[in-house]
């Protein structure tokens, strides 16, 4: 198991490696000159040479590529991401700002999606009948609706109707607790509703297919009570596919959290990612595109252990 987990870490770090070579070489690739894009708002109009000198020194890039890219490389390893352009705040500083906020939104609405959607898709799958009519079509409504237009409703029903949650905007959790649960409830159940309709499908389809096996017939034919063998054996050998789905879509949501952000006027990453580009603040959209990317690998070293801990054949 330990090489196993060592062989995964090994292989994220060298995606981490090439993301971040990735990154670096678009910048060099982008049409123009980036301090003359920075400093124009990419009208090419207004920007005098002395200040695009002092721009393309401040970036380094008045020095040779390679040069360029052992202190991208190196600064990113370090957490050196530079200074924003606009208020000079560190890059990292201001990440880590803004990354637990969004961290929690999106734990919180992945939290809900498992432990609503695995119990659900494995009940439709062993009950059947009208009830896995009913799931299939709500799934379906989940899976089709726009995560800003849930958010909406949301806002209307719980905000604006019955007055029972405050429309939008953040509180820190040592300021005041109540109100800080308050606003995230209504982001995270935006984000977890077309998740859990996600988990939910796949968990029955994994279902049904763990239920027409042989051993299944099996073990029920050995004495084993019903509820024994789904519990032990058939949920337990469906959950690889269904662990797949969560990694895949906890990377997801952190791309979905831009709208939701935007609803809920809830200021984390991604609503900092946004406000980056319209500002055209070079360093902090480098500096939020590699934490994404480094979250979204770490979360897939995350489910490839998971599947060795669930599938022992996985490790070999």
């Amino acid at each position: 198991m330990t090489t196993y987990v060592l062989r995964r870490i090994g292989v994220g770090v060298g995606l981490v490696l090439l993301v971040l070579t990735l990154i670096f070489l678009a910048l060099h690739l982008v049409p123009g000159d980036p301090a003359m894009l920075l400093l124009s708002q990419g009208d090419g109009g207004s920007a005098t040479p002395d200040a695009v000198a002092r721009v393309r020194e401040q970036l380094g890039l008045d020095q040779p590529l390679l040069t360029q890219y052992w202190q991208f490389l190196s600064g990113a390893l370090t957490g050196d991401l530079g200074e924003s352009f606009r208020n000079g705040q560190a890059v990292s500083e201001a990440i880590g700002e803004r990354l637990p906020r969004t961290l929690e939104l999106v734990g919180l609405a992945t939290l809900i999606a498992v432990v609503v959607g695995v119990p659900w898709g494995a009940l439709a799958a062993r009950r059947g009948g009208w009830f896995d009519s009913v799931t299939s079509v709500l799934t379906s409504i989940g899976v089709a609706l726009p995560v800003f237009v849930f958010g909406a409703l949301l806002v209307l029903l719980f905000s604006l109707k019955l007055g029972l949650l405050p429309a939008g905007g953040f509180t820190e959790w040592g300021d005041d607790p109540v109100r800080h649960a308050q606003l995230l409830v209504m982001p995270a159940i935006a984000l977890a509703v077309g998740f859990a309709s996600t988990v939910a499908r796949m968990t029955r389809s994994a279902v049904l297919e763990m239920l027409h096996q042989d051993w299944v017939r099996t073990a029920r034919s050995l004495g084993l009570s019903r509820r024994t063998v789904f519990r032990k054996y058939v949920l337990r050998n469906s959950l690889n596919p269904v662990v797949t789905t969560v990694g895949i879509g906890v990377g997801t949501l952190l791309g979905s959290t831009v709208l939701v952000e935007r609803v809920f006027s809830y200021p984390g990453l991604s609503s900092l990612l946004v406000d980056a580009v319209t500002a055209r603040d070079y360093p902090v959209v480098q500096g939020v595109v590699i934490t994404i990317a480094v979250l979204f690998v770490s979360i897939n070293i995350i489910v490839d252990v998971l599947y060795g801990v669930l599938d022992p054949r996985v490790r070999r």
